[in-house]
This record gives structure tokens, C-alpha cells and sequence, in this order.
């Protein structure tokens, strides 16, 4: 007994003194409120809905406009009764999704907590970046917008939270925009990585370009590589939007992908499509086999800047994403 008990005695000491993930950043202070917006406008009255749907758009100063006009398409042209069938006819029809949306995000403080910690992040490694203060949930038309930033808060679209098994998704109006490998990713588990996306565009904006096939793998690369550091706890193939078995095949052929693009001379590729053929999304890198997951160029981007960070471990952030592309390249001698 005393042998057993040493023994736990050891694997306790072991987990007290393994390395966090991550800097500690729970010092840094990140206020942060949820306003759940579906919640007032599914409950306005129907019988009386202009009067009400005014006073709930001054609520929601920037945002309500937003959601009348840009995300339902609420055309300011039309006149009052149209636009009043028109959004009596969504709270209708939308009924069932927002009965869903209560249901799983009955309580959405968990979710508020996971994206305040990865705030914390964001202030920790981009001091200077303003961060929102808010947060806003909506439900819209499934196959339209889902989570955005604005100026002041993460918008964050529940309709295409709901789980990869909500019936809607499988539908055909909604394939049409959205097919199966993106719709599995319709998850509560995408919410926070969705909104640290949306930061990493905003401090990072990405830029049309003609650079080569590889200095683009790598410039998604250093966004998968940021993005694991401001959610440090995530789990790397919801990074990336592949299955775990994707991403564990992924690894276990590393060398054939990469061979991919050496015997191929795919690297030094101009070619626009080309390029979107390997970091773009898609449901298969058809020379991998139909079980291969799409955007394979993104992964081997992001094996690189691993390798290039791990012989620069000083290296900020910030720095990283100022690195010229060809320098991290050259440097990281990547080869699985």
C-alpha cells in the first residue's frame, strides 16, 4: 500500500508542476457583457411589431440597422407594410431555429468566459489592439452571415452554432451555400475560434496578392500558428476546420504531403488557381485521395512556421507576422 500511495504521491507532484499552456493572463483585466439580441427580437409582438422593432433597434444602436439591412436584406426602400411581412414572415419561419438556440445556449456564459480568456491573449501579446467590450447574439438566415466583428463588439450568429447534426443544415437551400465539410463545423466549439479569426483579420488583414504558392502557405500559416496561442487550450483540428482523424493522418503522412508539392514543382506557383486549389477550402485535395481534408497547403504553411518558431523561440508575435515569408522559409529547413 505504501508503494501505491508513493506512486500517486508522484504523478500528483508531476501534474502540480507540469508546464501551463500558455502565459498566465489572468491579471489582465478584459471587461467583457453578453446582449442577447435574438432573445428581444423573437419576443417582440408580432400585432403591434414596427412600434417595437424601433425601439429595439435604438437598443442596439449599430448593430440593429446592421441587422435589418445587411443581414435579413431588409431593403430601406420598401414601404412599412412590406417591411413589416417581410420580418414578421423571418420571426415565423425562424421560430424553430431560435427554439434550437435556446436550448443549447440556454446558459451562453461559458462561452462568454472562453472569450474573454482568449481576449486576455489578445491584450497580452497585442497590447495596443482595443478590445471589444461586447458581445451580441443573433440568429439570422442560416445560409447567410454568421459570426462578425464590428467597431465595438463580436457578433456572434447562433444559427450556425447549432451542432453539425441540426437538421437544417442538411437541407438543400442551405448546401447550396454551405455544404457538409463547412457545416460540420456549425458548432458551439467554433464559437470563440470564429471571433479570434475575425480579430487576427482585423489586426492582419489579408491582402490579394501574386506571391507564390509556398509564401502564401506560409502567411496562413502564421495565422494558424497566432491563432493557437491566443486559445491555447483549443483543440488544434477545430485551428484548422478538420476532423481529429483528418488532422492525426495529416501528421502520420506530413512527408507525402509535402511531396506533394516538391514533385509536382508546385512551391514557386503563381498560378491563382493553383494556389486557391491548396489554401482555399474545399472537401478533399483530390491528388491525396478522397478521405484527405481540404486547404493541405495551409497545414504544411503552418508545420513550417512551427519549425521556423521553434529555433526562434524569442520571437513575438507581432514580429512573426512582419517576418519576410521567404526568410521563414529558407530558415526553418522544413523537411518531415
Amino acid at each position: 500500500m505504501r508503494r501505491i500511495c508513493f506512486f500517486l504521491f508522484i504523478i500528483f507532484m508531476a501534474s502540480c508542476h507540469s508546464p501551463a499552456k500558455g502565459p498566465d493572463v489572468s491579471g489582465i483585466q478584459v471587461p467583457l457583457s453578453t446582449d442577447r439580441f435574438e432573445k428581444d427580437f423573437f419576443s417582440l409582438d408580432t400585432n403591434h411589431l414596427m412600434p417595437q422593432l424601433e425601439k429595439l433597434v435604438a437598443r442596439y444602436p449599430s448593430f440593429g440597422e446592421n441587422f435589418l439591412g445587411t443581414i435579413l436584406n431588409a431593403d430601406p426602400r420598401w414601404g412599412g407594410d412590406t417591411t413589416e411581412l417581410y420580418i414578421r414572415g423571418f420571426i415565423s419561419s425562424y421560430r424553430s431555429v431560435y427554439d434550437s438556440a435556446s436550448r443549447v445556449f440556454k446558459d451562453f456564459s461559458p462561452y462568454e468566459q472562453e472569450i474573454k480568456k482568449a481576449l486576455q491573449h489578445v491584450k497580452y501579446y497585442f497590447p495596443s489592439y482595443p478590445i471589444p467590450k461586447k458581445i451580441i447574439t443573433y440568429i439570422g438566415p442560416i445560409d447567410g452571415y454568421g459570426d462578425i466583428l464590428s467597431e465595438d463588439a463580436l457578433i456572434v450568429g447562433l444559427h450556425q452554432h447549432l451542432g453539425e447534426n441540426f437538421s437544417l443544415y442538411r437541407s438543400e437551400w442551405v448546401s447550396q451555400t454551405y455544404p457538409d465539410y463547412l457545416t460540420r463545423r456549425f458548432t458551439p466549439a467554433t464559437i470563440t475560434i470564429n471571433a479570434m479569426k475575425n480579430i487576427l483579420g482585423d489586426l492582419f488583414p489579408e491582402m490579394e496578392d501574386d506571391k507564390s504558392l509556398v509564401l502564401q502557405m506560409i502567411e496562413k500559416g502564421k495565422r494558424l500558428y497566432i491563432l493557437g496561442k491566443l486559445l491555447p487550450d483549443a483543440e488544434e483540428h477545430n485551428l484548422i476546420g478538420y476532423t481529429k482523424k483528418q488532422l492525426k493522418e495529416c501528421y502520420e503522412h506530413e512527408p507525402q504531403i509535402w511531396d506533394l508539392f516538391l514533385q509536382n514543382n508546385l512551391l514557386r506557383t503563381i498560378d491563382n488557381n493553383l494556389v486557391k486549389n491548396y489554401i482555399g477550402e474545399s472537401p478533399k485535395t483530390q491528388e491525396l485521395g478522397d478521405a484527405s481534408p481540404g486547404n493541405i497547403g495551409s497545414f504544411a504553411g503552418w508545420q513550417i512556421v512551427k519549425k521556423y518558431m521553434d529555433k526562434n523561440p524569442g520571437l513575438k508575435l507581432p514580429d512573426l507576422m512582419k517576418t519576410d515569408d521567404e526568410q521563414i522559409f529558407q530558415q526553418s529547413k522544413y523537411k518531415p
